[in-house]
């Protein structure tokens, strides 16, 4: 039979036609023709499918490893083009049918290696082909419903985490849209039962974790809906409907009577390995939903949120940037040129689901700033229509900001912004103009107060003074101007008014570190008696007056700021030695430059790098009661952030220096017992291994130093948070007023914030939480968080 006609023969001679081409030459173009099959053509999808399947076919002989190794790769990274690669097997299947089973067994041997290495994300793309390949005869259907069916039995396992279970119920469930239809028709009893055993599953597992990472607290207009709940849902009516769906690609249906004739493989048994400490599963997410058939009236009727079709376009999608988000013109060209694009409404999808991952907790897949630039190339390629879609999201999302969730909230500040900043900062403020009535602490005003802040960065205070209308004044960005309380001469009457003025002639005339702690050796302590001297103990005049000075006179810009702290290091390092003395120093920052947020962090950061300050003298500054005033804005937690982020990356720096010092010290160890017959050369190596074990001592303390502090980091922002919520509830109790305050909204979700963004590091300490901070008398309001928490990955 035709099928069976090509041998796996590798010895035979290579065809005439090729003999002047190198064999790199030729791998290199079948990685090209595979790779770029299905791409806009003059030629018939189909053609271009049989035209390749005939020059793979008569390259096998020779090249079968190669194409084998290209075909596993494209399935488990293109699942967008799915199909037209489950086609192309089953053609190549139909040719030789060996090679059918060889690609099968390299199949399950690629999934069984991405489960063993925690790669949940390309297995379920994996587990999708072998599931289409059903359709195109090359594997069994009872083989795929026995898959199944072990993937289904895990929820029956015992002492494992839900996550485990969630992800093998959605491999299942994701599947069926691709192959319900043929699995029902062959064995209709099991998928039965399978569909009843993932319904018991899903009406017992637990959903704490959902508020956690929800983008809107409300469910109007559109529900935010649990992944599998909304999944299950879509399948049920796909079910209803007689496993009809009507918008996956098919092109194996053109090719239905050669397919038919091929044999078919059985799946090898495949059984879902069992759960370790180092298995991390995907967390479960909540489906966003911004947009539905009524908010595109005029175009193509957008699929309802349980259809199947809209699960099938919005999984393609993100399938397409995954694919592409580091190009972003060739990523803006395939999502526009999405197949079937003239039956949906595709700009509202390619808009919702970039929104989508953009707001996606506890992270987005990609960096922020890739979604700017996707949508501003979207809007160059569509400028006739995606802009108006963007503006109508927009404007969605500014209406629904009073229950959006905060950390969203930031990336839609940091998003417009930026967005606008590409468009000449253009945009119809009078729309908004309803904030300006409202109390300055509700979202709305918040939020236009933090995008002019952001696109003030962006460009330079009076243009956008002179973009806004006049009527914005209330919530324009002050002029950022050092406030330098030594500058008039009204205010001689202050403490330190004289030593300021030598500080700045001294300071002006290039004075040494020496000659700068000589004029403050007469700064007055007020925190102590007369009689007590202690020359250089915290003293928060003489701190006040040198950084109030030093910040005056290096205020031109970041750079001549910069400067002066890398000159002056020594004194700063000298006033800020104890712990009340760095937290003062951070407040003289923020007293001159108040007007100013982007220079305070700036400072701050550089602070910490250069030791001045360290990150717990951060955490409490952030905390205390003369940041109260702007504890809700948007630059205070930017600074947080990082201040956690530097610790973590201390943390890991050090912790990599010891591993690579053990792994230095391995090796000498290994061409010791390789060369073990000369005895001096063993005293020699015994020599180089004491340095390394010292080496291996010290950085051993280092790390353990490293992660008491990061520990005690985390304790700090833990238990400011319990303290100022407490306060506010106990407040609120005994006063009978609301505990939903807009303060209390935004002090809640930065601490789900804390939770989710660092959610890696905390949970090493996940026990310490809870015995000294999250303990069971605790306001059920802040327990409630912790708990959420602790279900991402239960």
């Amino acid at each position: 039979m035709s099928r069976r006609r090509h041998s796996d023969d590798s010895d035979g001679q290579p065809h005439k036609r090729r003999r002047t081409s190198e064999p790199s030459e030729i791998e290199e173009r079948l990685e090209s023709l595979i790779c770029r099959v299905g791409e806009k053509s003059n030629s018939s999808l189909e053609s271009n499918l049989e035209g390749l399947a005939g020059v793979l076919e008569a390259d096998l002989p020779n090249y079968k490893s190669k194409i084998l190794r290209i075909l596993c790769t494209v399935a488990r990274l293109l699942p967008e083009k799915l199909t037209v690669y489950t086609t192309l097997v089953g053609l190549l299947n139909a040719r030789n049918y060996n090679f059918g089973g060889e690609f099968v067994e390299a199949m399950i041997r690629q999934l069984k290696e991405c489960l063993k290495v925690n790669m949940y994300n390309q297995a379920v793309h994996l587990v999708r082909f072998l599931s289409d390949l059903v359709n195109c005869h090359v594997i069994a259907a009872p083989s795929m419903v026995a898959m199944f069916e072990n993937f289904v039995s895990v929820t029956q396992e015992e002492d494992v985490p839900q996550v485990r279970c969630d992800w093998y119920i959605f491999a299942f469930l994701s599947s069926l849209p691709w192959v319900g239809k043929e699995l029902y028709e062959k064995k209709d009893a099991e998928m039965d039962r399978l569909l009843s055993q993932t319904e018991s599953y899903l009406k017992r597992r637990l959903k704490t974790h959902v508020p956690m990472l929800q983008v809107w607290t409300a469910d109007k207009p559109h529900p935010q809906e649990e992944y599998l709940d909304c999944l299950w849902s879509q399948i049920q009516k796909l079910k209803k409907d007689r496993w009809q769906e009507r918008h996956i690609l098919r092109p194996y249906l053109a090719f239905d009577s050669i397919l038919c004739e091929a044999l078919q493989h059985n799946l090898p048994p495949f059984t879902p390995p069992p759960h370790t400490e180092d298995s991390v599963y995907p967390m479960p997410r909540v489906i966003f939903r911004m947009f539905d058939y009524t908010d595109d009236p005029e175009g193509p009727v957008m699929p309802g949120s349980h259809s199947v079709e809209r699960f099938v376009i919005e999984e393609n999608l993100h399938c397409i940037i995954k694919s592409h988000w580091k190009e972003r013109k060739t990523c803006a060209a395939q999502l526009l040129s999405y197949p079937g694009n003239n039956k949906i409404p595709l700009n509202y999808h390619i808009v919702e689901v970039i929104f989508a991952e953009l707001f996606q907790l506890p992270s987005p897949p990609h960096i922020e700033v890739m979604y700017t630039t996707l949508l501003i190339e979207l809007c160059k390629l569509q400028p006739g229509s995606l802009p108006q879609v963007l503006a109508q999201a927009t404007e969605m999302l500014y209406m629904r900001l009073d229950t959006m969730n905060t950390t969203c909230v930031d990336r839609f500040i940091n998003w417009f912004s930026h967005h606008l900043s590409n468009f000449q900062f253009r945009w119809s403020w009078e729309d908004w103009s309803d904030c300006l009535t409202q109390d300055l602490e509700k979202p709305k005003p918040k939020f236009v107060r933090e995008v002019l802040e952001k696109c003030m960065r962006l460009s330079y205070h009076q243009r956008i003074i002179d973009l806004v209308p006049a009527s914005f004044s209330v919530l324009s960005p002050a002029n950022p101007v050092c406030m330098y309380k030594y500058a008039d001469e009204s205010n001689r009457s202050l403490p330190g008014y004289t030593v300021a003025l030598c500080l700045t002639i001294a300071i002006k005339n290039k004075a040494s570190n020496d000659e700068i702690f000589g004029i403050l050796k007469d700064v007055p302590n007020p925190n102590q008696e007369d009689d007590d001297d202690e020359g250089f103990s915290f003293n928060p005049l003489k701190i006040e007056v040198f950084v109030q000075t030093l910040l005056h006179l290096a205020a031109k810009s970041f750079s001549h700021s910069f400067s002066a702290l890398a000159k002056f290091h020594e004194v700063f390092k000298t006033l800020a030695e104890s712990d009340e003395g760095k937290l003062h120093v951070l407040r003289v920052v923020y007293e001159v430059w108040k007007n100013h947020p982007q220079m305070i962090a700036v400072l701050v950061d550089k602070m910490i790098r250069t030791q001045i300050v360290d990150c717990a003298a951060v955490a409490n500054w952030i905390f205390s009661s003369e940041l109260a005033h702007d504890f809700t804005r948007f630059y205070i937690w930017e600074i947080l952030h990082s201040t956690i982020r530097k610790m973590n990356k201390h943390v890991l720096k050090i912790h990599k220096e010891l591993e690579d010092t053990k792994a230095r010290l391995a090796r000498q160890h290994k061409r010791r017992d390789s060369d073990d017959d000369d005895d001096d050369d063993d005293r020699s190596t015994d020599r180089e291994d004491g340095p390394l074990e010292e080496q291996i001592e010290r950085l051993q303390e280092k790390v353990e130093s490293a992660q008491s502090e990061q520990k005690n980091l985390f304790l700090v922002i833990f238990q400011r948070f319990i303290m100022l919520l407490t306060e506010h509830l106990v407040r609120c109790e005994t006063g009978g007023i609301d505990v939903f305050t807009p303060w209390y909204k935004s002090c809640i979700e930065r601490l789900q914030q804390i939770f989710l963004q660092h959610h890696q590091i905390i949970q090493q300490y996940m026990v310490t939480l809870e015995n000294l901070l999250f303990t069971a008398e605790l306001d059920h309001h802040i327990l409630a968080v912790f708990q959420q928490f602790c279900a991402l990955q239960a």
